[in-house]
């Protein structure tokens, strides 16, 4: 044994020096062209191996199968090939993940949507009996909410939260079990369905990052059917990059705002080869959901998600820019807040041993009850009237984006635009008082909401609840102040509040997330 290890050893120690072994400090290197080494090894392996015989390929199995089918699919097969010849497999890839990722978006959109009009339809119905509206109000997100977390805990506990961290663990090439496989997809889609639908103050972004990236590795498995590129691991890490785009650009049709966002959120290192393939499926993955929202009759044509009508020959003065410094830093400790009010909410979960287990036993019963005091909150009839709360995350960004100034000098009686703004009214309080009850009850009730254990966001709620109430309230203080507007060059622009809502949006999802993509989001 002895003189077969120095054998070994003496064999290594030559093949070191053959390749130009040397040693560093703390493993060591070659210096050598290993490339050049790997092919003399594969072409004196073939020598050993002789003239083995060669594995057919499928094609030509085919040939020689018997059946009627035989040649359509020697035919199809050979398309296929072609096709991927011709056109490039990730262009290929990357079209089927941005068509597939646009149904789905799409798809989940009319269902949410489909869910919240049951709702208002059952609050409507009951318009006669006060006490069966709060039955109602409050048992259909407590059922939808409860379905989600028991069916995403039964199905694949993985699909919780929004997944973020998980895909950024997985871009640095560690695996985790379960994360990208078809159950937890379904869990995902269905969950995450099911919880919006609520109306819970939670969002989909980050949960759409994740199915993104988890269709892209299904696509990736079943396309190695087929052979090729798919096969490699390494290409496999890109195309799921690429998803992350595509995840942000079917959610708010913003590729490039999709492109920055999975740059900055779940990569350190982003190769330049990656932009193209990110940018091209994701700005396919907009159109075709803006596109669909068109055949459903939802928009006239391709527009923005959220449509604003602000002026462009003179969006803003000089002397608005201080207003808009005090929403840069209002944002940035309200960002910082709600950070630590999160983190201090499930730190209580944790450390509370006898919550902790009582809440392992009975699992749904955090869900539920969350769900439960949030819905007695917003009821309309009740606190709800001092926050708007009938109102939907979408109906509450479109109210808030409004350029029309909602009151002079913040007085109820004055209240200049009707329609579903009509929620902010208020007889026995102003625009103000409404706006400050909107925040600070939105603001913890998005930071327990997203501590639920079901497929959730935080970015949504953050950006329409937060911000854009806050930058509504600074542009609605400074209409008040500015009646007649600002006085520039003997001409008078008047404030637009709407204005200051989107700058208050951007500035307190980007203090939350730390990125700079949501102003281009």
């Amino acid at each position: 044994r002895s003189g077969g290890s120095s054998g070994t050893m003496a064999s290594e120690s030559e093949a070191q020096r053959a390749l130009q072994y040397e040693q560093t400090l703390m493993y060591g290197r070659y210096t050598q062209d290993l490339g050049t080494f790997a092919k003399d090894e594969a072409a004196r392996l073939r020598l050993q191996e002789g003239d083995t015989p060669r594995p057919r390929r499928p094609s030509e199995l085919l040939e020689y199968t018997q059946g009627r089918c035989a040649p359509c699919r020697v035919c199809a097969l050979k398309c296929q090939r072609f096709l991927i010849s011709k056109v490039g497999e990730d262009w290929v890839f990357l079209i089927l993940l941005g068509l597939v990722m646009a149904l789905v978006s799409w798809a989940m959109d009319f269902a949410i949507a489909t869910c919240l009009q049951a709702q208002k339809w059952m609050y409507g119905g009951l318009d006669t009996n006060v006490l069966l509206q709060y039955m109602a109000w409050v048992t259909y997100p407590t059922v939808l909410i409860t379905f989600s977390a028991g069916f995403t805990q039964i199905l694949a506990p993985q699909a919780v939260g929004s997944g973020i961290p998980e895909m950024k663990t997985i871009l640095r090439g560690v695996v985790l079990k379960e994360y990208l496989t078809l159950k937890t997809f379904v869990a995902k889609v269905i969950g995450l369905t099911c919880a919006l639908g609520s109306g819970m103050p939670l969002g989909k972004e980050g949960p759409f990052v994740h199915i993104a990236s988890m269709c892209a590795a299904l696509l990736s498995r079943f396309l190695s059917l087929f052979g090729g590129f798919y096969e490699n691991e390494a290409r496999n890490i890109e195309m799921l990059a690429a998803a992350c785009a595509v995840g942000v650009g079917c959610c708010f049709a913003a590729p490039i705002g999709g492109v920055l966002f999975s740059i900055e959120v779940t990569s350190t290192f982003f190769a330049v080869r990656n932009y193209w393939r990110g940018f091209f499926a994701a700005t396919f993955s907009a159109f075709i959901f803006r596109v669909l929202a068109v055949w459903n009759k939802d928009e006239e044509t391709i527009t923005a998600l959220f449509k604003t009508r602000f002026r462009l020959d003179f969006p803003f003065d000089l002397q608005e820019l201080p207003a808009f410094a005090v929403i840069g830093i209002a944002s940035g400790f309200g960002g910082a807040l709600f950070v630590y009010l999160n983190r201090k909410i499930v730190q209580f979960m944790r450390r509370q041993k006898t919550i902790n287990r009582f809440l392992m036993k009975k699992r749904l019963l955090f869900p539920a009850l969350v769900t439960l005091i949030i819905s007695t909150l917003t009821f309309p009839p009740g606190f709800g009237q001092f926050m708007a709360g009938q109102l939907t995350q979408k109906d509450t960004l479109v109210t808030l984006f409004d350029n029309q100034t909602w009151a002079k000098q913040g007085l109820s009686d004055e209240f200049e635009y009707l329609g579903i703004l009509e929620a902010w009214r208020h007889p026995r309080s102003n625009v103000f008082v409404t706006l400050v009850v909107f925040i600070l009850m939105k603001f913890w009730m998005s930071a327990l909401a997203t501590t639920i254990p079901v497929p959730c966001g935080a970015f949504m709620p953050v950006f329409v609840i937060a911000g854009a109430a806050f930058g509504r309230l600074v542009g609605e203080s400074m209409a008040a102040w500015f009646p007649d507007g600002i006085h520039t060059d003997s001409n008078i622009y008047r404030i637009v509040p709407g204005g200051y809502a989107v700058v208050g949006a951007a500035a307190l999802s980007g203090a939350v997330t730390h990125t700079v993509s949501t102003a281009v989001i």
